[in-house]
């Protein structure tokens, strides 16, 4: 008989909402925030860097911490990337979601910010770049092959359509790329732009991005895409709804690269010097021009990647995967 699974990385690493705002009493949750910013960009924008610093600064007094006992490690990564532990493992967590792919660009940095952690931690698990993924919306998670081809079959191949296509012609923007991170993993996390460094409609070319056209946010996209699934009847069981534009860059496989505070001092100090690099090199500044390879508009190269499967780690399988621009 095979042994009993540890616990699982996510149920010791919660995904709480750190913007001040409960969206527990809304039939769609990303109502929630968008009403309490009364649809502003720049509100909503304000919410989400407040929920990555509020989430950076907790996890770094965790990780500091005189209690602190150790890294998170993802005991079914483990067993996939080392199958000696359990011979014949395989991952049983099917899920369903929407993808966003990140453009060249994003992806080029990422690798840039991926070589940089492994000088420092030779024995990190990093994402495959061809892997990469921005979850944009999770149907569900950790539910069976068949149970998964039963929702995609009452969500139908017309909805599936409209949601991958749909950033064709809603073109959500995201800006101010930083490093977040917790005892588990590490991402390249982004925030809703509002207007920074562009014109105003009317004053340019009719092709070129205005500053009203930010007036549709990724936290807008996420709330179209959870109403498009909900009229189909689908039952939308998302891990988390906090407002976070992250893709994750690598995790923790071992407490080899930070088993003392030392370690760990380091640690967080690269990440905060990567982080001022970032905004120095990649962050929108007043009276600069925009920097393209610091910004991603949603749905650039390709639309929204429909997927199912064991896709944890950027695995699985694609059912869709909608019209770039």
């Amino acid at each position: 008989m095979a042994p009993p699974l540890p616990e699982l990385a996510d149920t010791r690493n919660t995904f709480e909402d750190l913007s001040g705002i409960n969206s527990s009493a809304y039939a769609n949750p990303y109502d929630a925030l968008i009403e309490a910013c009364e649809g502003s960009p720049a509100q909503l924008q304000a919410r989400y860097s407040t929920h990555r610093s509020t989430r950076n600064a907790q996890q770094k007094a965790k990780l500091l911490s005189p209690e602190f006992s150790g890294l998170i490690i993802d005991p079914i990564l483990e067993r996939l990337m080392d199958p000696s532990i359990e011979p014949g493992f395989k991952d049983f967590r099917h899920c369903l979601v929407f993808w966003a792919r990140p453009p060249p660009h994003i992806r080029s940095l990422v690798n840039k910010i991926q070589q940089e952690l492994l000088t420092l931690a030779p024995k990190l698990w990093l994402m495959p770049l061809p892997n990469l993924h921005l979850t944009t919306f999770e149907i569900t998670h950790s539910l069976t092959q068949p149970e998964i081809a039963a929702i995609v079959s009452n969500l139908g191949k017309p909805t599936a359509e409209t949601m991958t296509d749909y950033t064709y012609s809603h073109k959500a923007r995201l800006i101010k790329p930083m490093i977040s991170y917790d005892g588990a993993a590490f991402a390249l996390s982004f925030v809703p732009a509002a207007g920074e460094l562009l014109p105003p409609k009317g004053t340019s070319k009719v092709e070129e991005r205005s500053q009203e056209d930010d007036n549709f946010t990724y936290h807008h996209l996420r709330r179209d895409l959870f109403n498009i699934a909900s009229k189909t009847g689908v039952s939308v069981d998302s891990r988390y709804v906090v407002p976070s534009s992250h893709i994750t860059v690598g995790r923790f496989l071992t407490q080899d690269d930070h088993d003392t505070p030392e370690k760990m001092v380091t640690w967080i100090k690269k990440i905060e010097e990567l982080n001022a690099w970032l905004e120095e090199e990649y962050w929108p500044k007043e009276g600069g021009k925009t920097r393209e390879d610091g910004q991603w508009i949603v749905g650039q190269e390709r639309g929204l990647d429909f997927r199912e499967g064991t896709l944890w780690y950027g695995g699985g399988n694609t059912l869709r995967i909608g019209k770039g621009f």
